[in-house]
């Protein structure tokens, strides 16, 4: 890692769409904290410099990341992560005291302990609204308390803004160490369409090959310049990630969806930009935006797969791949082989573009000149394990317990529409 650069630390990583939109407004990402073994695997392979740190935040203190990551004394210039918000209506009582909130106290507690210039909250936009507004006035009172200042008013960025062709608002709140200037909130960069993005992936349906596989050789017809600088053929001026070696005639993360013909024929008469009534997918407008992607919801509260939009094209449900194009992650940028892993660290990430723009704004107020570094980093050094373990195998490369995740259960009645019995068949 190259001493040059600001460094960062990620809580609450997932996959890292943060991480990567960190680096690429120059930071260094010293560690990566994230809980889910699965999840920390590939936030591991994509980025071979970093220490993956698979751990609650509740059992880390800030010294214990200094130590595990290496950075010693060394300075940290900006802390950053989402922490799930969940407890808001206790009656006579701090909303952080509510032990649903307890990752936000932590979250606080390792900015306090690990003392960075800058620190990073991200978090949905309904904190803004009604009682939530509660909860997020005490959030700035505790980094008031901390030593760091909160840029006001606080606001709500919607990544089609800058240059994601996905409708995705998040809230950002911005603090700077005492003393320190705050920064600003970024200026929109432009749009991208659906098209834009993802017109040039061959569908996957040509591929029997998808169907065990996420990944296959293939020929691209690269046009637009979005998915050109995603693919690695174009420069792009306010990129300053170190790049990656990458088989650029491969297409990756893309691994089938089967469906019955009574599904695709819906699909394929459901209008742009509309939803099919049975399934409830919305079907991508090819020159618009694509709604927002979500996770689902996890394990411990049933495994559901969030709807996921139906192609403007091809009479199906879009690929992990093509979500990722439509999160503006570059095609390097690898996920879990499965559907269902891969759709939730798209789905519960911030769209790298988004990160990059507030990342870019604390360089601007650290006074620093972003530099590319020349020497390519290999993804997982080679090793593609990391993005086909199952949770027992993720939990023994990390040296946690496989309890730390609650397993996925698949209980799947009769009477369940038939395109949620067939959004996943899944493989390892």
């Amino acid at each position: 890692m190259s001493v040059s650069r600001p460094i960062g630390i990620d809580l609450f990583a997932g996959a890292g769409g943060l991480s990567l939109g960190f680096e690429q407004a120059g930071f260094d990402i010293a560690a990566a904290v994230e809980i889910d073994p699965i999840h920390c695997a590939v936030h591991e392979f994509n980025f071979p410099e970093s220490t993956a740190i698979c751990a609650s935040v509740v059992d880390l203190t800030g010294d214990a990341i200094r130590r595990r990551a290496g950075i010693g004394d060394r300075d940290i210039d900006v802390v950053f992560g989402g922490a799930p918000c969940q407890g808001f209506s206790l009656i006579g009582k701090r909303a952080l005291d509510d032990p649903r909130n307890q990752l936000v106290f932590h979250y606080v507690r390792l900015v306090r302990e690990l003392r960075p210039s800058y620190c990073v909250f991200e978090n949905v936009k309904g904190l803004t609204v009604g009682p939530h507004q509660r909860f997020l006035h005490e959030l700035i009172e505790a980094f008031q308390e901390a030593g760091y200042d909160v840029l006001l008013p606080y606001r709500v960025l919607n990544a089609a803004d800058f240059g994601v062709p996905q409708d995705r608002r998040r809230l950002f709140l911005v603090g700077a160490k005492r003393g320190l200037p705050l920064p600003a909130y970024p200026a929109p960069t432009g749009e991208a369409t659906v098209t834009e993005a993802i017109d040039d992936l061959p569908d996957a349906d040509r591929f029997p090959e998808l169907l065990a596989s996420d990944s296959v050789a293939v020929a691209f017809d690269t046009v637009h310049p979005y998915a050109r600088r995603l693919r690695g053929l174009d420069g792009d001026p306010s990129d300053y990630s170190h790049p990656r070696s990458f088989d650029a005639d491969r297409l990756t993360s893309s691994l089938r969806t089967e469906h019955t013909e009574q599904s695709r024929r819906r699909f394929t008469q459901t209008p742009h930009g509309k939803v099919e009534p049975i399934s409830r997918f919305h079907r991508l407008a090819p020159h618009g935006l694509c709604n927002t992607l979500r996770a689902g919801t996890d394990s411990a509260r049933g495994a559901f797969t969030s709807p996921r939009p139906i192609h403007h094209r091809f009479s199906r449900v879009i690929t992990v791949r093509e979500a990722a194009r439509l999160h503006s992650y570059p095609d390097w940028f690898r996920f879990h082989a499965t559907k269902w892993h891969g759709f939730r660290e798209i789905g519960n990430s911030v769209p790298p573009l988004l990160g990059r723009a507030v990342a870019g704004e604390i360089i601007k107020a650290l006074g620093l000149i972003p530099k590319k570094p020349e020497q390519p980093l290999l993804p997982g050094r080679g090793d593609e394990s990391l993005l086909k373990f199952d949770m027992s195998e993720a939990a023994a490369h990390f040296g946690v317990p496989v309890s730390t995740i609650a397993q996925r259960t698949r209980t799947i009645t009769p009477r369940e529409p038939v395109e949620k019995r067939q959004m996943e068949t899944p493989i390892g």
